[in-house]
Formats: C-alpha cells, structure tokens, sequence
C-alpha cells in the first residue's frame, strides 16, 4: 500500500506527525536532509489537554482524561508557517513536525511525502494490521447448539 500525501491531506498528515514515534521521525528526517532556516514563533512547549470521548461516536461528550502535548509554531523564511502538536514532551518531535508540516505547504511537498510521510504511514498501517492479526487469533467464536430437548 502506497500513501500519498497532498496539500489537501493536512489532516492526515499532522495526525500522523502527532504520534510518529521521535526516533524514527528524526531519522526519517535527517534521511530527507534539507533543513530549512526558519523563526520560531512558538518554541516548543510541552503542556497539558483533556481528552474527551463520545459513547458511540454520537452520544454525549465526556472528558475521558488529560494528556501531555508538545506544541511548536514556525515559519519558514518565505513566511510559510508550520504547526506541530505531538503527543508527549518531545520537543525535537514538535519542531521537526512543525517544519513538516510548512514544507507540505510548499513545492517541497512530494519529496517530503515521500522521503517521510509515506514510510511513516506505511508502518503505521502494518502495525495496525499485526495488532488486529493478533487480536483475530484469540478470537472465540460463541454459538448454541440444538439440544433436542422441547
């Protein structure tokens, strides 16, 4: 499975930043090698959100709980600006999401897309796939028999 990402996917491609594991989003980026100069207009900053749910997708909302979220604003020397919100207090993951993300707003996009966003994508789908593999195998299938007895 291939994924590409557009300038019409900003939502996908920040959720995907939002809970890239730091290590492999580092590596994938310095892997990318253009580091653009840019000025910070939100230095990374770690803080906290609460979490709300819905039962169903469509009952009441509830808060479920809070959750520790790394910010970071940017902008680019053309004054292309770039958010980035991730989970936990990675500052180097907030900054580096950041800076994905104003790029994907330029003509850097497809090389980005490819260079990180699609392998982050594609392992994040087969870690998906494993977890609901494994999950398939402990599957109990419940039914009742017909005892004869009326």
């Amino acid at each position: 499975m291939t994924t590409t990402f557009s300038a019409m996917d900003r939502r996908g491609w920040m959720s995907l930043l939002a809970s890239a594991d730091e290590a492999r989003l580092t590596e994938l980026w310095q892997g990318y090698g253009a580091d653009p100069a840019c000025e910070l207009l939100r230095a990374p900053e770690a803080g906290g959100v609460m979490v709300r749910g819905r039962m169903g997708g469509t009952g009441a909302p509830f808060n479920l709980g809070e959750m520790t979220v790394t910010r970071c604003a940017l902008s680019l020397q053309d004054g292309t600006v770039g958010h980035g919100y991730v989970q936990g207090r990675s500052k180097v993951s907030a900054e580096i999401a950041a800076k994905i993300d104003a790029l994907m707003q330029t003509g850097a996009a497809d090389a980005l897309s490819a260079a990180v966003l699609t392998p982050l994508a594609e392992e994040k789908q087969k870690a998906e796939d494993d977890r609901a593999a494994k999950a398939a195998a402990t599957k109990v299938e419940f039914f009742t028999m017909v005892r004869g007895e009326d």
